[in-house]
């Protein structure tokens, strides 16, 4: 059965985009070594990376009478294996103020991103092609050394987690069907990367990073469109990513639209205990 999306008029999109975001965060938990819990009542995911994003939990549903002790048993648990992490709050989350329980255990809010989708058929038939920037698929061990190296330098992770995260991105592996990464290079230098992620209905675009010298140049939306036009040669329709502050605007004029926001609760551990 095709599951696929053939336009953004299904009455459960925002669903839709949403799951896509929780797949690719909790494929980090399915790893080899790592940890998912998929419970009743919320899926829990940890790495031995001590990055937030890289453990968290989201589609939590939680009754009145059992949020207290499910956050406390949560926090515990992050706390015990001293790792941050992000509580994700989506538009099914239960209660649906549940930010407010978060914030009461000491998770601090980190603000709402919106949910954005496209609908791959309007993207112009030829790439968007920068000067002197080549873009490649990762397809070797040291191309995901050099991705995994922009990574962190566009998101601040710390020099300390470069062995775990590339580990991690290693395990996933790099001929997946479903994950695939790409690479720009300019004046012979890694400078920008993105991924798709690919679930059974909808495409989805992330860790679009670029280095400091080389922004503001245009090769942030050559990455994004290259992994959107895969997508449609795949036989995708509709696109999916989660906008941060800085690229909502791009994502606007390549032709994304807001569907909803995904909330974020971040929580440091055993940082906590000592402010």
């Amino acid at each position: 059965m095709n599951l696929i999306l053939k336009d953004l008029s299904t009455p459960d999109l925002v669903r839709v985009l949403e799951n896509n975001m929780f797949a690719f965060l909790t494929n980090y938990g399915n790893a080899p070594h790592r940890q998912l819990n998929c419970g009743s009542n919320l899926i829990r995911f940890s790495t031995d990376i001590s990055f937030p994003f890289f453990n968290g939990v989201c589609c939590a549903q939680l009754q009145p009478d059992q949020i207290d002790a499910t956050i406390t048993e949560t926090l515990n648990y992050f706390t015990a294996q001293q790792l941050p992490m992000f509580w994700w709050i989506g538009t099914a989350t239960q209660p649906p103020d549940l930010g407010k329980y978060l914030e009461a255990h000491g998770l601090s809010n980190s603000g709402e991103f919106p949910v954005m989708a496209i609908d791959l058929s309007t993207l112009p038939e030829e790439l968007f092609v920068v000067e002197d920037l080549a873009i490649a698929q990762v397809k070797d061990h040291e191309t995901l050394k050099h991705w995994v190296r922009v990574a962190m330098v566009g998101f601040e992770i710390p020099d300390s987690e470069y062995n775990p995260y590339y580990d991690l991105e290693l395990s996933l592996g790099i001929d997946s069907k479903e994950y695939i990464r790409f690479i720009g290079w300019w004046k012979g230098l890694p400078v920008v990367i993105s991924a798709l992620y690919l679930d059974p209905q909808v495409a989805g675009i992330y860790v679009v990073a670029t280095m400091p010298e080389a922004r503001g140049k245009g090769f942030a939306k050559a990455l994004v469109l290259t992994a959107l036009h895969r997508a449609y040669a795949l036989g995708y329709h509709v696109a999916t990513l989660q906008a941060s502050q800085m690229g909502v605007n791009v994502y606007r004029r390549i032709g994304f639209q807001e569907y909803s926001k995904i909330g974020a609760y971040l929580w440091t551990g055993q940082l906590n205990q000592k402010l």
